[in-house]
């Protein structure tokens, strides 16, 4: 059954007072726009991602694409509307005409599991639409048109969420209607329900923590909550040195008079952080992953190898808390390299680069790095579990 999602991320988020949009604003290393895309590619349950932006934002989301991505899930950007319903009816139109189901979520919501997405997708299948909700826990007062206060019984009250699922024909016919006839609509469920009279409320384990990051103050509570688990893993790699070979370490190319031997460019330090973060979840060695025996890995650039250990990881449910990588040689001097370092394995790690440390010392001529006959590196790297993540598999 084809099944898309609508990621609507066009908002100006005033509320929160950051100067920009929300979504682009890092939550303990990573936006929330990746986490939200995370979530969803890691549900396993979408052909495809039509991400809604502002015009003038899709630029950044493209450089975005570039330190925390690739986010291949998100095959089309679409610019978005006047309001939110606006923005949603351009995603629904972008979508292929073969859709069978769309779950559209805010990406505001980056916490959202699998069980929420599940049940949402499932009960759409079932009966045309899943609208993901939550008890109300507060006492809710009604205000009347006379100026009077009722109180409403809270046993029979739901506080909805996004995801909000759909047969996909029965959704954009709602939308093209609404166009029609100016209909407002806080959410799609109530467009939904003006047209077909009503909808499915699912409730799912990880409701309450698909919370939706608002004001300042729901940013500072987000990244003042605990860790559920962290995981370190150390890694140690070593190369010979050759002529005729170039010399890469961290992705970038450093002019030497030899470079590192070895199947694939040989990135000693790259390899390092791989066995760290392998190590870390208990997967083995590069070793195992990419063998040196495998035609696919000749000459290859190892920074793509470091970005599918990085899909590993977050599709056990961890992020990046920090790494710290060693590169030990007598030469060349790396000073001067080390701030592009830095960069480049920020970008392919999906974090900022003040999470990032590169490091370089010789050996004072003892051992093969101080004979100039190889480099070696050592990597340490933190992986954690958010509390509000979803669990590991």
């Amino acid at each position: 059954m084809s099944c898309w999602a609508v990621v609507v991320a066009a908002g100006r988020g005033e509320r929160a007072g950051l100067g920009h949009n929300k979504v682009f604003e890092p939550v303990r290393g990573r936006t929330v726009l990746a986490r939200c895309l995370d979530a969803f590619t890691r549900s396993g349950r979408f052909d495809g991602v039509a991400l809604v932006l502002s015009e003038q934002e899709i630029p950044a989301f493209e450089a975005l694409r570039q330190r925390e991505g690739p986010f291949p899930l998100v095959r089309r950007v679409v610019p978005g509307g006047a309001s939110r319903r606006d923005s949603v009816y351009h995603g629904l139109e972008a979508l292929p005409g073969d859709t069978q189901l769309v779950a559209i979520h805010d990406a505001a919501r980056p916490f959202v599991t699998n069980d929420v997405i599940d049940a949402t997708l499932d009960a759409a299948a079932q009966f045309g639409s899943g609208v993901i909700s939550t008890p109300v826990t507060d006492t809710i007062k009604l205000l009347l048109p006379d100026g009077s206060v009722t109180t409403p019984d809270r046993g029979a009250l739901r506080a909805v969420q996004t995801p909000q699922a759909f047969r996909f024909d029965m959704i954009l016919k709602a939308h093209r209607s609404a166009q029609a006839d100016a209909f407002p609509a806080t959410d799609d469920a109530m467009l939904f329900e003006h047209y077909y009279g009503g909808v499915k409320l699912v409730t799912a384990p990880g409701a309450q923590e698909n919370i939706k990051l608002t004001t300042r103050a729901d940013f500072e509570a987000v990244a003042g909550r605990g860790f559920s688990d962290m995981r370190v893993g150390h890694g140690y790699d070593a190369h010979r040195l050759k002529s005729g070979r170039r010399l890469v370490l961290c992705g970038v190319e450093v002019p030497h008079d030899r470079g590192l031997d070895g199947h694939s460019d040989a990135d000693v330090a790259v390899h390092a952080l791989m066995d760290a973060l392998l190590g870390a979840l208990g997967l083995g060695d590069i070793g195992g992953h990419f063998p040196d025996t495998d035609p696919a890995y000749e000459g290859i650039d190892s920074m793509k190898l470091l970005q599918k250990v990085m899909d590993e990881v977050r599709a056990m449910g961890y992020g990046m808390g920090n790494a710290d990588i060693t590169i030990v040689a007598q030469k060349p001097k790396l000073a001067g390299f080390i701030p592009r370092m830095k960069a480049r394995v920020a970008g392919a790690l999906g974090v900022s680069p003040d999470r990032v440390n590169v490091k370089a010392t010789t050996t004072e001529r003892m051992g093969f790095e101080g004979e100039e006959t190889g480099i070696s590196a050592q990597a340490v790297a933190l992986l954690i579990r958010d509390a509000l993540n979803v669990p590991a598999n």
